[in-house]
């Protein structure tokens, strides 16, 4: 059997409650690229409207989006929903789905400083070694202003798993 195509990653949805606000930590503080302001779409005829009633189901009224886009050009979309909650543990991560999102950054500690100005949170003390005393690849755990779960690489995916094992 011919081996699948290795299909590109897009976009990823992110639900925020304040989309204004998650616009502006994502882009001063992650420094993606602001694609399409916070527009507000409207469960009606239109095409969008048609689309998004096909995706929620009827009676979802409303919901603020925004479009930005990170330094490789991965899309990321910012939803704002009506009768938005934030969950109290937003880090179920033994059910199913997907539980955290990961960006990279040679200065690891840097960037989860800025985090925590912002209002986010760390979810590991500090950065863990893949390889202690062997190679300079960390990852440390965070937690964005509005409870997404986001980790952080100091190197890229392929550089550390190229071993195909953990040490």
């Amino acid at each position: 059997m011919k081996a699948p195509y290795p299909r590109t990653f897009s976009h990823i949805g992110i639900s925020v409650p304040d989309a204004e606000q998650a616009v502006s930590f994502y882009t001063q503080v992650l420094g993606w690229y602001l694609v399409m302001q916070p527009t507000t779409i409207v469960e009606d005829q239109s095409a969008i409207g048609q689309m998004c009633t096909d995706v929620f189901g009827a009676g979802w009224q409303s919901f603020k989006i925004a479009h930005l886009a990170t330094g490789d050009r991965i899309g990321v979309e910012l939803f704002q929903f009506n009768k938005q909650q934030n969950p109290d543990n937003n880090f179920e991560y033994w059910k199913t789905g997907i539980f955290h999102f990961c960006v990279q950054d040679p200065d690891v500690e840097g960037l989860m400083e800025k985090i925590i100005l912002a209002g986010g949170k760390k979810r590991m003390a500090k950065p863990r070694y893949y390889y202690p005393g062997k190679k300079p690849y960390r990852m440390v755990y965070m937690e964005d202003p509005f409870g997404n779960i986001l980790e952080i690489y100091s190197h890229s995916y392929e550089s550390i798993y190229v071993v195909g094992t953990y040490e």
